[in-house]
C-alpha cells in the first residue's frame, strides 16, 4: 500500500512571550509559559504522508548530526549511533533534502543582546545547539535577523563553523551575547527577582552561531522560525558549547535544575515550566523517576512496550525528544507491534515504514509504555494520526519503523499522554499522570 494523500500537520507554537513569574502547586516563585498547539488539517483530516515522510527524514538527519558532534566532543562514538551512522555510507532514500521542517517544531521567543532583539526559535530537547541568522545571511528573507553592531554584549568569538542537519545546513560565525529566556537571563552577571529578592549568579555568556547563510531546507517557509534551540547536553553540541537551558541551570539561579512541560491539543491546557514542576498539572503520587543513562540526549531506559497487557519490547535505549511529534523505532520493533492486529498493514517509503489499524479498531491497540516501574498509557486520541487517505477506513498509527536505528525516539505521541520533568541536578527523567 503507497499513501499519497497530504498530512495532517501538526503545528506546536510556544508562546513564551507572555510568559510572567507564578507560583507553583509548591508555592515556589517560577516562570511559566502557556503553550498552544495549533493543529492544521486538510479538509477530511487525512494525513499527508509527504509531510510524514519530511518530518521523519529530519529525526533522521537531527541524530546522524549529533552523533556525529558526540563522537567529536568525546573521541568515542555514541553507543547508540552504530547502525544509524554506518548507513550513511549505504546511500538510498534517508538523505533528501528536508522540506516542510517547521510542521513538527516547538516554537518560542527569546532575546538576545543589549538592546534586546527578539527571535522566534524551535526548542527541541533532542539537541544543543543554538542558531540564528544573521544580518549578512543570505537566503534569510521571511526570517529575524540577528544584529551584532547593535548589541553592546555580542562578542565575535572569531570561529566560522557550519552546522549539518543531513543535507540540511547553516554557517557562520560563532558569537556569545546575552541570552533572555523567559524572565531568565543568560549573561555574565544574572539579576532576576524572585518574591521579592534579587538574586546575582555568574554564568558563561551563551555561544551560538550566527549565520550568514542557510540552505535551502532553512530557508522560510521551509523552515518556519527564525533558529533553533536544543535543551539538550553539551557532549552532543557541534559548537561544543552548553545549551541555552544547562547555561542557566549551571549559573545556580533556578530553583531547580529542571525544565518541565505538560503538551496538551486542548487549548490553554498546555504549559512548559523551567526551574521546577508545576504540581497542578498531575498526579504527584505517580511521578516516576528513571535515570539518564548516557549525558548527552535526554536517554532513558525503556523498560516495557505493551500492547493489551503483551509485551512486545523490553529493556531498550529511548531518546526523550520534545522536537518530535511521533513514536519513531528500529523496523523490527515496529513489525513487532503491529504483528497480528487484525487489519494492519505497512508502507514502506526509503528508510521509514508506516503502519495502518482500520479506523473502527486502532483504539484498541494502544501502547503502554514503562518507565521506572510504572507503565504509562497512550490514548487513542494521540496514537491515532488519522485516515490514511480521504475516505479511508484505515488510520496511521503512532508509532513508525525507520532502518537506520535500533533505539526508540520518544516525541508527542507519547509525551501528550504525561507530565515530564527533565532533571538535570540529578540527571534523570520524570513521567507523571496528569491531573
Amino acid at each position: 500500500m503507497r499513501f499519497s494523500s497530504p498530512f495532517t500537520s501538526l503545528l506546536v507554537f510556544v508562546s513564551i512571550a507572555t510568559a510572567s513569574p507564578a507560583l507553583n502547586g509548591r508555592g515556589e516563585g517560577v516562570i511559566r509559559f502557556p503553550l498552544t498547539r495549533t493543529k492544521s488539517a486538510d479538509v477530511d483530516g487525512h494525513v499527508d504522508t509527504t509531510a510524514l515522510y519530511a518530518q521523519l527524514v529530519r529525526v533522521s538527519n537531527k541524530y546522524r548530526h549529533t552523533f556525529s558532534a558526540f563522537e567529536a566532543n568525546t573521541g568515542s562514538a555514541h553507543p547508540l549511533s552504530g547502525k544509524m551512522m554506518s548507513s550513511m555510507t549505504e546511500g538510498g532514500d534517508g538523505d533528501v533534502p528536508l522540506i516542510n521542517q517547521g510542521t513538527d517544531l516547538w516554537y518560542g521567543e527569546i532575546d538576545l543582546g543589549t538592546p534586546k532583539q527578539k527571535f522566534n526559535v524551535s526548542i527541541d530537547s533532542g539537541s544543543t545547539d543554538l542558531f540564528l541568522p544573521s544580518v549578512s545571511c543570505v537566503d534569510c528573507t521571511g526570517h529575524k535577523m540577528y544584529n551584532a553592531v547593535q548589541s553592546s554584549t555580542a562578542k565575535d568569538k572569531g570561529i566560522p563553523n557550519v552546522l549539518s542537519y543531513g543535507q540540511g545546513q547553516v554557517g557562520g560565525d560563532e558569537f556569545s551575547d546575552d541570552v533572555f529566556l523567559g524572565g531568565y537571563e543568560v549573561a555574565q552577571y544574572l539579576f532576576l527577582t524572585l518574591k521579592g529578592l534579587i538574586f546575582v549568579a555568574k554564568a558563561l555568556d551563551q555561544t551560538f552561531l550566527a549565520a550568514s547563510w542557510y540552505s535551502l531546507d532553512f530557508a522560510y517557509p521551509n523552515f518556519e522560525p527564525d533558529g533553533l534551540a536544543g535543551f539538550a547536553f553539551e557532549k552532543i553540541s557541534a559548537l561544543g558549547a552548553k545549551s541555552v537551558f544547562e547555561t542557566i541551570s549551571d549559573s545556580g539561579v533556578l530553583p531547580e535544575s529542571v525544565f518541565s512541560v505538560k503538551l496538551s491539543s486542548t487549548s490553554g491546557e498546555s504549559e512548559l515550566c523551567i526551574g521546577t514542576m508545576n504540581t497542578n498539572l498531575y498526579v504527584e503520587d505517580t511521578l516516576t523517576y528513571t535515570a539518564v543513562t548516557e549525558e548527552g540526549y535526554w536517554q532513558v531506559n525503556l523498560e516495557a512496550v505493551s500492547r493489551n497487557g503483551a509485551t512486545v519490547a523490553s529493556n531498550n535505549s529511548s531518546i526523550i525528544d520534545t522536537g518530535t511529534t511521533f513514536i519513531v523505532t528500529s523496523d523490527v520493533a515496529a513489525e513487532a507491534y503491529y504483528k497480528d492486529i487484525p487489519g494492519s498493514s505497512n508502507s514502506t517509503q526509503g528508510e521509514i515504514t508506516y503502519y495502518t489499524i482500520p479506523c473502527d479498531t486502532i483504539g484498541s491497540y494502544t501502547p503502554t509504555f514503562t518507565f521506572g516501574g510504572r507503565g504509562f498509557n497512550v490514548s487513542k486520541e494521540t496514537f491515532n494520526l488519522g485516515p490514511a487517505s480521504s475516505g479511508s477506513s484505515d488510520c496511521l498509527g503512532g508509532i513508525v519503523g525507520m532502518s537506520s536505528i535500533d533505539f526508540w525516539v520518544i516525541g508527542g505521541v507519547f509525551l501528550q499522554n504525561v507530565y515530564t520533568v527533565f532533571d538535570k541536578g540529578n540527571l534523570q527523567v520524570g513521567f507523571a499522570e496528569l491531573a
